[in-house]
């Protein structure tokens, strides 16, 4: 069975690899369902039973690109494998009498490699016309007793092949796709992180405009801060192919920086080098290492490119300084709570000192942004929008080039129900920051209120490739369950709000909108109901009746789901 698992483990690493860098039309992701169980050899080789059934439903249910496994099966494998598991409950497969209990494994942790036992495993990838196995028949093995012990692998398009019962992996890695890991503060003092994380971001954002460059997002960068650095086991993990890493060391007004190009799959350091700026020029420095690191990997940049776009310079250094701390702070505390309110409180000092602080502007904009938009009890999310809307407009005058403050912007539209120029905006940000994943969100949601839930899924993919492992993935998993829900796929929609619930247990109300109505709508109202009283319990500010729905702005297509749930009228 861990034999089983490490090679479903090592066909999606092998996948991820092979779709980086590439457009969303030209990936091909593949779905693993595993199960532990009997199965029956016909006379002609085929393998049948209902231990071939549960795996092939599982894989059913399997998000593109990850693991199923049924509770018998992952039984086998809990106290041998290190992997990180989403527990799906009690889930109700076609065709299949009694619920299976199943989990989700996260590709990309390692795992030991044991000897095998009786196991079912089905492929099956995201969108194929026709599956094939090599000679067009799968491999058997022996009989045990009145059971065949079968591993089941069908793979598209001959992508993948098992000559020999090898696995032959696929392209490698795009050549321009990096990750910029968190460069690390040397100062000894806990306080002083932001030089560094600013730094880490603004890197982020100009390597990413280097053409057929593929960066991965901050938001998944940041989950590797302070924690043992193993360039090979990141790369493959992210499917990237360098690693960028390094060091700020701030003194006095002045701060030294040490940059460092890793290979990501020999783990050979490429090129390094050191700078030593004034502490004000800091964000200035990243055109420098750019510039070298792009002659050092021999690329040929045009200047549009290679070079910071120009923004308008901060006219108080001091007040720059409280804007990053400011943005360090509410980037950690994710915009919302007591210790978001405690950072924005430094963008407002930051405007004190310079009331055209493009940076404090913008971030306490996305602050506001976020307070109203967790208050759906109250009666008018637009006017709420209001303050938020006018700091974004007035960042957006001053330096019409800064990503986040379209990225901001398009945002606070989409909550005005202004889809179109929202989607203007968030495209704006992303020609200026092709890493800003807050606007491949923003474009994925835009496009599924528009109605055109296709194209909205294949950002949401998009952004879940650029941040893999993105503390907000409950916004990418949310987002897929509200397009199933519009296709009326009501079990796919509750795959996806539940994997959004794991990611954030108490979650936010749309998330628990859309697992009310799909389980009261495909049947399983006792389990819709205990879904609402899971969500009553969770903020007493969250709508608790249909008529609050109406205010919130949840479209009419739940509320008979609702109804059927309990949640009253009034």
């Amino acid at each position: 069975m861990v034999d089983a698992v490490r090679c479903a483990i090592e066909v999606q690493s092998g996948m991820v690899e092979r779709n980086a860098g590439l457009p969303p039309e030209r990936r091909i992701e593949f779905r693993v369902g595993i199960h532990l169980g009997d199965v029956v050899e016909e006379s002609d080789g085929d393998l049948m039973g209902d231990g071939v059934n549960i795996a092939a439903r599982l894989e059913g249910i399997a998000a593109p690109g990850a693991i199923c496994l049924s509770e018998d099966a992952y039984r086998q494998v809990q106290q041998r494998l290190d992997l990180k598991v989403t527990d799906l409950g009690p889930t109700q497969l076609k065709n299949i009498a009694q619920p299976v209990r199943a989990y989700s494994l996260e590709v990309g942790q390692p795992a030991e490699t044991k000897p095998s036992s009786a196991t079912t495993v089905a492929v099956k990838p995201k969108i194929a016309t026709r599956l094939l196995a090599t000679g067009g028949r799968l491999s058997r093995w022996p009989a045990l007793a009145a059971a065949l012990v079968a591993a089941l692998i069908l793979l598209a398009a001959g992508s993948w092949y098992l000559p020999g019962g090898r696995l032959t992996k696929p392209a490698q890695a795009a050549h321009l796709s990096l990750v910029v890991l968190p460069f690390a503060n040397l100062s000894g003092d806990p306080a002083k992180d932001y030089l560094a994380d600013s730094l880490t971001d603004e890197l982020t954002t100009a390597l990413s405009r280097i053409r057929d460059s593929f960066v991965i997002a901050r938001n998944t960068a940041f989950t590797y801060k302070g924690k043992p650095v193993d360039v090979k086991a990141i790369g493959k993990d992210l499917g990237v192919r360098y690693v960028l890493e390094g060091s700020v060391l701030p003194s006095g007004n002045q701060v030294r920086v040490n940059a460092q190009l890793i290979d990501a799959d020999s783990g050979a350091h490429l090129w390094a080098d050191q700078f030593d700026t004034p502490r004000a020029d800091l964000l200035q420095m990243q055109d420098e290492i750019v510039t070298r690191l792009a002659r050092a990997m021999d690329l040929q940049l045009p200047e549009a490119e290679a070079a910071r776009l120009k923004r308008t310079q901060a006219a108080n250094p001091d007040a720059e300084d409280l804007a990053l701390q400011c943005v360090a702070a509410l980037q950690k505390a994710g915009y919302t709570g007591k210790d978001a309110d405690a950072g924005s409180r430094l963008c407002e000092q930051a405007l004190a000192a310079d009331a055209n602080n493009v940076r404090a502007l913008t971030h306490l904009a996305v602050k506001k942004y976020f307070w109203a938009l967790h208050h759906l009890g109250n009666a008018d999310l637009k006017a709420d929008l209001e303050p938020a809307d006018e700091l974004a407009s007035r960042a957006l005058v001053l330096d019409p080039n800064y990503a986040r403050a379209h990225s901001a912007k398009g945002s606070i539209l989409f909550g005005q129900g202004r889809f179109d120029e929202s989607i203007t905006e968030h495209e704006r940000a992303l020609a200026l920051d092709p890493a800003s994943v807050s606007s491949v969100l923003g474009l994925g949601w835009n496009y599924l209120n528009k109605g055109q839930i296709e194209k909205g899924l294949e950002f949401l993919d998009k952004g879940i490739r650029l941040s893999p492992h993105d503390p907000g993935l409950d916004n990418y998993y949310n987002g897929k369950a509200w397009a199933y829900f519009a296709l009326k796929q009501y079990d796919q929609t509750i795959e996806w709000a539940r994997r959004a619930l794991a990611v954030s247990p108490r979650g936010n109300p749309w998330i628990h909108l859309n697992l009310i109505a799909a389980l009261a709508l495909a049947g399983h109202e006792a389990e819709a109901r205990d879904a609402l009283q899971n969500y009553l319990a969770s903020v007493p500010s969250w709508p608790k009746t249909i008529a609050a729905w109406k205010v919130a702005g949840a479209p009419e297509r739940y509320y008979d789901g609702l109804r059927k749930a309990g949640v009253p009228e009034e």
